[in-house]
């Protein structure tokens, strides 16, 4: 999946000039945690963040008074605080490359740039989210069934195909090396909801042929203490 598809293409963007006190007024209001920094030709120059923000501050202990710390405030630029080599991605990468980066980073979001390093949009932990709902197909209900396989050609279609004899119609199919056994793979494959004598025996014929990890029924409301 392509990040040009997932990202905030509307991105707010401030320029270098800009005082923290806007900055962070810009923040609240439109709920966002971070800034792409610009210059007037919208190449991208950094990249401004609530926590940025935060340790930019002056501790709740100052000795300043009100008017001492608005001007201070107002005269703090966000060139100050900026990070100014950030990362960036650009549209036709993969969500899956801007997650890593992230993740790696610990980042909540890296702007997206176009091969003039101008802002296009920005891609945030909130849509990879999104990419890994749709991707698996959750919204749909269901069923998932997780299997230990070998890693080695045509065992996953075996699986498929035995599903298939049961008349499961497949909503996704996902792959991990993480958690599996040395050479095997986790595979997690979601069904439609099956009627329930149709699914006891496709777990049971399942069970003996193949190594299932587990089967569950997801049901997407919440648990509530």
């Amino acid at each position: 999946m392509l990040i040009r598809d997932w990202m905030t293409k509307d991105v707010i963007t401030v320029g270098p000039e800009t005082s923290m006190m806007k900055a962070s007024k810009l923040m609240r209001e439109r709920k966002i945690s971070r800034l792409p920094v610009v210059d007037d030709s919208g190449r991208l120059l950094g990249i401004v963040s609530d926590r940025d923000l935060k340790e930019a501050s002056p501790s709740k202990a100052t000795s300043l008074d009100m008017h001492e710390l608005y001007y201070l405030l107002s005269e703090i630029k966000v060139k100050d605080i900026m990070t100014k080599t950030p990362l960036a991605v650009k549209p036709s990468e993969t969500v899956e490359k801007a997650a890593v980066l992230m993740m790696n980073n610990n980042f909540g979001g890296l702007p997206v740039v176009d091969e003039n390093l101008k802002v296009v949009g920005i891609i945030t932990d909130s849509d990879v989210f999104k990419v890994l709902v749709e991707i698996t197909g959750v919204t749909e209900g269901g069923v998932q069934l997780a299997f230990s396989l070998p890693n080695s050609p045509g065992k996953l279609k075996d699986v498929l195909d035995d599903l298939k004899g049961f008349g499961a119609r497949i909503v996704s199919v996902l792959t991990s090396f993480t958690h599996a056994d040395e050479g095997h793979r986790a595979v997690y494959i979601r069904i439609q909801d099956p009627d329930k004598s149709v699914l006891t025996e496709m777990v049971d014929a399942l069970s003996q042929k193949y190594t299932l990890l587990y089967w569950v029924r997801d049901n997407l409301n919440p648990i509530i203490p």
